[in-house]
C-alpha cells in the first residue's frame, strides 16, 4: 500500500462540479493499494499516518501529530500509484489491486485512521474521475510504502 501524505491549509474534492468532501487543516493522502496487500498494511499505515510528527509545535519545529492540532485527513483513491513505469513510457498499473478489493482496503484504511484517534476522515468517490484541490502547507509530502514494515 502507497501513500502521498501532504500536510494541508486546506483540501476538497470535487465530482461532476459538484463538491464531495472538503477540509480545513490536515492531511491530503493519496492512497494506492497494490494487489498483495491486506489488512495488515491499512492498519500500519494508518497507524504510522496517524502518529506521523509534521506540524510544527511552539518553537516551530515539525513535533506534533495530526491529533495534536485537531487536524482533518481527506484520502483519495489514487491507483495510479502503483503504476510500473521500469519500462517504455506507458505505465502498467499490473499490480494495482482489483477493484473490489481496492475499495474495500481502502474503506478499511479510512476506518483504521479513525481507530487512531483521528476525528475526522472525509473520503473522494472511489473510480470516479475526481478533482483534488489542495493548498499545500510547507510545502511537506511524505511518501510512505506499507511494504517497509511488512513482516517477512
Amino acid at each position: 500500500m502507497k501513500a502521498v501524505i501532504q500536510r494541508v491549509a486546506r483540501a476538497s474534492v470535487t465530482v461532476d462540479n459538484t463538491l464531495v468532501s472538503e477540509i480545513k487543516k490536515g492531511y491530503m493522502i493519496l492512497l494506492g493499494v497494490m494487489d498483495d496487500d491486506t489488512n495488515e498494511d491499512a492498519e500500519i499505515l494508518a497507524r504510522k499516518t496517524a502518529s506521523l510528527r509534521v506540524f510544527e509545535d511552539d518553537e516551530g519545529k515539525m513535533n506534533l501529530d495530526i491529533n495534536s492540532v485537531d487536524g482533518e485527513i481527506l484520502a483519495i483513491s489514487q491507483f495510479t500509484l502503483c503504476a510500473d513505469v521500469k519500462k517504455g513510457n506507458r505505465p502498467s498499473f499490473i499490480r494495482s489491486a482489483q477493484p473490489e478489493e481496492a475499495n474495500r482496503l481502502y474503506e478499511y484504511f479510512c476506518e483504521q485512521l479513525l481507530e487512531n484517534g483521528v476525528k475526522n476522515v472525509r473520503k473522494g468517490i472511489f473510480g470516479a474521475d475526481m478533482k483534488v484541490d489542495l493548498l499545500n502547507d510547507g510545502p511537506v509530502t511524505i511518501l510512505y510504502d506499507s511494504e517497509i514494515w511488512r513482516k517477512k
